[in-house]
C-alpha cells in the first residue's frame, strides 16, 4: 500500500524549480527511486500543472496519509 508519505518522499525537492506537469511529476518520482506503487498512484493524476506537493492530494484522496 502506498501512502502520502511515500509519495512525498519520492518527490522531495521536485517543485523547487516551479510547476510540473503530470508527466514531470512522474519522471521526478522515478528519478528519485520511487516504487512502482508510487508511480502507479501518480499516474492517476489528471493532466495539468502542479505547483506544490499539496496540489496532488485532491486528486489522490484515496491515498492514506500513513500506513
Amino acid at each position: 500500500m502506498v501512502t502520502r508519505t511515500d509519495i512525498a518522499d519520492s518527490l522531495e525537492g521536485a517543485f523547487s524549480s516551479g510547476p510540473l506537469t503530470r508527466g514531470q511529476v512522474i519522471s521526478a518520482a522515478d528519478l528519485h527511486g520511487a516504487t512502482e506503487e508510487v508511480i502507479t498512484a501518480l499516474a492517476k493524476l489528471p493532466a495539468g500543472f502542479y505547483s506544490h506537493l499539496r496540489d496532488l492530494w485532491k486528486h489522490l484522496d484515496d491515498v492514506p496519509r500513513s500506513a
